[in-house]
């Protein structure tokens, strides 16, 4: 049995570059391999579903459009800077309820109000978080995430939302930028325009977010991620929308991001330790539950009222 598991997490992949395969179900056998299976391959691809994540979302910058990127951006101001806040103030607030302790209710908070895994990881540094902070924080994030690629567009249908207001809802309203653009793929090919720019304009967030923390605890030692592949993205539609002859080079480069992020998301399935998950206890995990629901109301509301 082991043996066809071991097997299957090489085959997986490649079935990924198909058109059947989709998002969800990508990370859905992620996560039964990782159940299932006890070999050790799954421990070696945190830093590449990292590379091959970012690598992604620049090739799929190919074939934006710099206009529908700059408005949806501006668009999205707003509802970034009202929403982080609300969210890291909600975080807090919940985390002092559920008596969670104080790294890992700020690791919970910064990974919801911005991007998940990658905000968690800008933050830990910051905070001097301790290993089993931080697995904690990732195991909530990680297990939202994986719901939220399933339940949101089934959500977004029910409650009949357009491809734009969808793309907007699930950029605010998930965690990490992969899943946003998975549940986003599902869709619809504009509300994946829409939610990966929101979100990745989202992410750049992490650098005042980490200096701020940084200034009120007074940390010498602290240190910030800054999430350069988004820097990248931008050369990647700049390039795409203005230097002539791309047209067809951009849209295979768009197919390669698309195909690459299904692959990322199987890894990401498989990175997710049901132990740690266990051990996080229940209050952590209502904490992460009970701020995702307020953030994903709130922002859904805006977005009805002011869009």
């Amino acid at each position: 049995m082991q043996k066809i598991l071991s097997k299957l997490y090489y085959i997986i992949p490649i079935c990924c570059l198909f058109p059947f395969f989709s998002a969800p179900l990508a990370l859905l056998l992620g996560i039964l391999l990782a159940f299932f299976y006890k070999g050790d391959e799954t421990l070696k691809t945190g830093r590449l579903t990292k590379y091959l994540l970012q690598g992604s979302i620049v090739c799929m910058g190919f074939a934006m459009s710099v206009h529908d990127v700059v408005q949806t951006g501006r668009t999205g101001f707003m509802i970034t800077i009202v929403s982080v806040a609300v969210t890291m103030i909600s975080g807090i607030l919940l985390g002092r309820l559920f008596k969670v302790e104080k790294n890992t209710s700020m690791l919970i908070s910064g990974g919801t109000a911005i991007c998940g895994g990658s905000a968690i990881a800008a933050i830990a540094p910051v905070i001097d978080a301790k290993n089993n902070q931080i697995s904690f924080s990732l195991a909530v994030i990680f297990v939202l995430n994986a719901v939220a690629l399933f339940i949101f567009p089934a959500i977004g249908h029910l409650l009949n939302m357009d491809q734009t207001h969808f793309g907007y809802w699930a950029a605010i309203a998930i965690h990490d930028t992969s899943s946003v653009v998975g549940a986003c793929s599902a869709y619809g090919e504009q509300a994946l325009q829409v939610g990966t720019t929101v979100k990745l304009t989202r992410t750049l967030w992490i650098i005042p977010l980490a200096l701020c923390i940084a200034f009120f605890n007074k940390n010498n030692t602290s240190r910030i991620n800054i999430p350069w592949f988004i820097f990248l993205f931008v050369v990647a539609i700049l390039i795409g929308n203005y230097i002539p002859g791309m047209e067809e080079t951009n849209q295979h480069l768009s197919w390669l991001g698309k195909r690459g992020m299904m692959i990322s998301l199987f890894f990401i399935g498989t990175s997710i330790n049901i132990d740690e998950v266990k051990k996080t206890g229940v209050n952590t995990f209502m904490q992460g539950v009970l701020l995702w629901i307020i953030i994903a109301v709130l922002s859904y509301c805006w977005i009805q009222f002011f869009f």
